[in-house]
């Protein structure tokens, strides 16, 4: 079920939009006690450390929390929102560089019926995956497995050799940053075009 995840190299890249981008197309995978899920990643976010407003690192914060993004790339960063959502991020950039990007939705393809009922949905529709923490419940992704690395046998991502043309990548401001200011109206969202599973 584990063929070649993206190695490690991958995620040292110090352009973290355009490895933003690269990333809509590939597959993200978990296997959680041997129950396989998969889905094709359709929506992200860049969020670019201690100059971005928007950034939990914003300003050179450094908590027992974000110190995960300051890591090497290529291990998670997964946290709680509003004390229920578990959000998936990956960090990228070299170690001291807190860069992180935040998968926002995913097409399901593998172990939909695993996914449906982690949902308790009995029936396969656009909200089991379409937001950040409604794809983690569908993985059965949670903090327990925050800076795992993603070459792991947990969590990884795959490339299946799904091209996105660069006209159907679309970008936008993120979703539920407005504390960010003039930061809030980057266009560091960006997601496949026409895709019916993103989250807006």
């Amino acid at each position: 079920m584990r063929s070649n995840p993206l190695p490690k190299s991958y995620y040292i890249n110090s352009d973290t939009i355009q490895l933003s981008k690269n990333l809509l197309g590939k597959i993200l995978i978990s296997n959680i006690n041997n129950d396989f899920t998969s889905g094709i990643i359709v929506e992200i976010e860049a969020y670019l450390g201690v100059d971005d407003r928007a950034s939990h690192a914003y300003n050179n914060k450094f908590t027992l929390k974000t110190k995960p993004m300051y890591e090497e790339g290529g291990i998670s960063y997964i946290y709680l929102c509003y004390g229920i959502h578990h959000l998936f991020n990956i960090v990228t950039n070299i170690k001291g560089i807190p860069h992180a990007i935040l998968i926002r939705a995913i097409e399901p393809i593998k172990g939909i019926s695993i996914m449906l009922k982690r949902r308790k949905f009995n029936i396969l529709k656009k909200e089991l995956t379409n937001g950040p923490g409604k794809l983690t419940q569908a993985l059965g992704i949670t903090t327990k497995m925050n800076t795992i690395s993603l070459d792991s046998n947990k969590i990884w991502i795959e490339d299946h050799n799904v091209l996105i043309n660069k006209k159907d990548i679309l970008s936008s401001s993120r979703i539920g940053v407005d504390y960010a200011g003039e930061d809030a109206k980057l266009p560091y969202r960006f997601y496949i075009k026409n895709n019916k599973w993103i989250s807006k």
